[in-house]
Parts: C-alpha cells; structure tokens; sequence
C-alpha cells in the first residue's frame, strides 16, 4: 500500500488566522472564547463562542465575488491557501492537476445565508432571494471553490457527518491516495454556524455551556465543573501526498499518515453508546489499519467537548483501547479546552494540531482542569500547562452525533 505524508497544513481558528498562530497560542494555553459578537444572542442561554475574530473574507477572495459564497466557503478557502502555500505545492502539468483531490467537510454549510435569505423571502417575497443563495450554501462548494482556486482536478467532495466531518474527509482522502485513485489531496473541514440558528439550536437540546460569565473558563474537557460544549467556528485543512511523489518534488514532510478508522454507535442520536464502544472501535480500526502496537503511543488529541456524559465515555474509551499504556506514558488532552467545538471542522484542526505537536516536539494542555473527574484518575491529562515530549505516533478523535466516529493515526517521518 502506497504511504502518505504531510507535507502542509492551514488554519483560521479562535486563536489564530494561521496554523502557527493557532498552535502557539494553544502552546501558551490561551483561550480563544469569549461573548458572541456576529449576531445579538439575546434571549439564548449561552451566549459565548470561540469566533474566528478579524476575519475578511476579501483577503481570499475578489470584493465582487464575496457574495458568491458564505462564511464557511471563506474560511476553508483561507485554510486551503496556506496549506498549498506552506506545502510549495505547485503542480503545472493537466496530468498532475487530475490526479490532485479537495476533501473538505462541513457540519452546517452556510447557515447564516439560509438565515439572510429566509428574512429576505419572508419580508420581500421569493423573487427577493439571491441568485447566489444556493452556491453560497451548498455544503460541497467550500470544496468546489477550493479546487477551483487551484485547479485541483481529481475527485472533490464534501463529507458531511457532523463532528467528525473534517476527520472523515482526511481519512477518505488519505484512502484514495493509498489506493493509488490520486497522489496528493488538500484535505479537511470548515465551519462557520455560530449564528442565530446554530447556536440556539445547540441551546434548545441542552448542549451548551452556560457560564456566560467567565467564557475563558466555560470549555472544561474531563473536569468537574464542565456544563457543556462551547460552540466554535474555523477551518483546518493538510495537504497529503503520496511519499514518493513528495520526496520526489523535494517537498518538506511534517509527518506521516498512517491509520484511518471509522465506526457507528448505532446507538443514540447525540449519546455516546455505553464505555464508549463505539468510538473504541474507531481507534481500534485506525490503529490496526497503522499497523502499529498500542503501546507505542505516545499521545491522544482527545475529542474531549466537555459535555458531562462524552468526556467520561471517552476515557473509558481509551483505556480499554490502550489498555495499562493509558496510565503509564500515555499523554492526553483536548485543545477544544482553548479553541471550543468547531463542530464539522473540530477533526482538520485537530489533525493539524498533532502534526504540529509531532514536529514541534510540543503539545498542548488541557485547560481549565481543576477538578478532574473520578474517572481520569491516572491518565496524564497534561492539565494547564504544554508538555515538552517527544510524540512518534499519535491518534486524534473526533466523534459525532447520529453515533459517528473516526480516528486517524499519526506519526513521526522515517
């Protein structure tokens, strides 16, 4: 089976507008969240967010073309550039350019636009709406407008599964060039539905956080004190290749892909099923896919929302997976503590997150642990504080609702 590589990686989060800035600012353990500024929530019980701040989207796009697409496009078109840019991906040839994919996933697509033109239909009639409402909305076109603005020819699509969109676009891009269907992919997710409708739809099930008052403090993955996600919106997106392809190019590879697993709870529409089950066969199917004994881990960017039953049913997840090595030099954290739940993105930016942990030799902490819960007794949560360590194989997980899983496995370049 052909290997794959990392060999770029882009981000606009709550914490930063590059993949640079997003992680040192996790390194330093600074939160991104903070009170709603793109909509008045009044009236919505949680009323905080980790919003993407400054963001314009004519920095991607020409002013005229702005409307053509909504906020998820232009984050994930913003991704999409310093991936390509970081990676020197510059393929010239039409044979090269159809074997290149665009994977992005998204949970929402462009919920704000939906919001817009609905007020616009029911104020002024349909005859009212933009004629660039439905290309601005269709879940498929941040990926479209990508491959687009390269000229990617290869298969372009978007996987939409709710919170482990953007992991299960990595993963199925990282299959496609294993399989020899394409050499090289930009590959990962975007959202952008902190709006009226995403988050007092989140609100009404209960499912956010409260603590409107001290918003840094509001994402608590594994402590006592969590009430709930904080909703959050950006975009994360790696550029993949085909190792000798890249090698060949004389491109720089971050690290390497080497596992892919993806599960159904079959259990519930937003629980986890019981310990965890089915997110433990994710990570059991990326790590048999990788190859690679489970005591050779070195870290777990956990899924880790802060909802009182996920964060437990995670790490009783681990544990089973892991075995005695979740105890004893396993390191894990969720950086969701700093950047929120960027919902159909969380897993890109993630995936990005521990590509840079593995070349950096750094990761980040999990914030706002004070109290853990009983059940984190032993696990090394790298609380509050980033961790030196050297990470030669790690896993990231993003779960979802509707039961869906995924895990993807990293490691060190050899």
């Amino acid at each position: 089976m052909r290997r794959v590589v990392i060999t770029g990686v882009g981000a606009i989060s709550p914490n930063g507008h590059t993949a640079e800035e997003s992680f040192e600012s996790l390194l330093r353990g600074e939160s991104g969240i903070g009170p709603i500024t793109l909509f008045d929530p009044e009236g919505i019980s949680s009323q905080i967010a980790g919003e993407v701040k400054g963001f314009d989207p004519e920095t991607v796009v020409e002013k005229k073309r702005v409307r053509e697409g909504s906020r998820f496009i232009h984050l994930a078109m913003k991704a999409a550039d310093e991936a390509v840019k970081s990676a020197r991906f510059e393929p010239s040839s039409e044979e090269e350019l159809d074997r290149v994919g665009t994977y992005i996933g998204v949970g929402f697509c462009g919920i704000e636009a939906f919001e817009q033109n609905h007020s616009v239909y029911l104020e002024r009639g349909a005859r009212r709406i933009s004629p660039y409402f439905i290309p601005a909305t269709i879940s498929n076109l941040a990926a479209g407008q990508v491959s687009m603005r390269h000229r990617f020819r290869g298969p372009s699509y978007c996987v939409t599964s709710a919170c482990s969109s953007g992991g299960h676009s990595i993963g199925e891009a990282f299959v496609a060039i294993q399989r020899g269907v394409i050499d090289a992919a930009v590959a990962g997710g975007t959202e952008a539905a902190v709006s009226a409708m995403g988050v007092g739809g989140f609100a009404a099930m209960r499912a956010l956080s409260k603590r409107n008052d001290e918003p840094t403090r509001a994402s608590r993955p594994f402590d006592r004190g969590r009430d709930g996600f904080v909703i959050a919106e950006g975009a994360a997106v790696l550029m993949l290749e085909e190792r000798d392809y890249a090698i060949k190019r004389g491109a720089t590879i971050l690290a390497e892909l080497v596992g892919y697993g993806a599960s159904s709870d079959a259990y519930h529409l937003t629980q986890p099923s019981p310990g965890g089950e089915g997110g433990a066969r994710a990570m059991k199917a990326a790590i048999r896919d990788a190859g690679i004994d489970p005591n050779e881990f070195d870290y777990v960017n956990a899924h880790g929302t802060s909802t009182p039953t996920g964060d437990i049913q995670e790490l009783i997840a681990i544990e089973s997976v892991f075995g005695e090595r979740a105890k004893r030099g396993l390191l894990v954290s969720s950086t969701k503590s700093m950047t929120g739940h960027l919902l159909g993105a969380a897993g890109a930016l993630e995936a990005v997150i521990t590509t840079l942990a593995i070349v950096r030799r750094r990761i980040p902490p999990t914030i706002n642990l004070e109290e853990p819960v009983e059940e984190a007794e032993g696990f090394d949560l790298i609380p509050n504080v980033a961790r030196e360590a050297r990470v030669r194989v790690a896993i990231s997980n993003s779960f979802g609702f509707g039961g869906t899983n995924v895990s993807l496995v990293f490691k060190e370049h050899e």
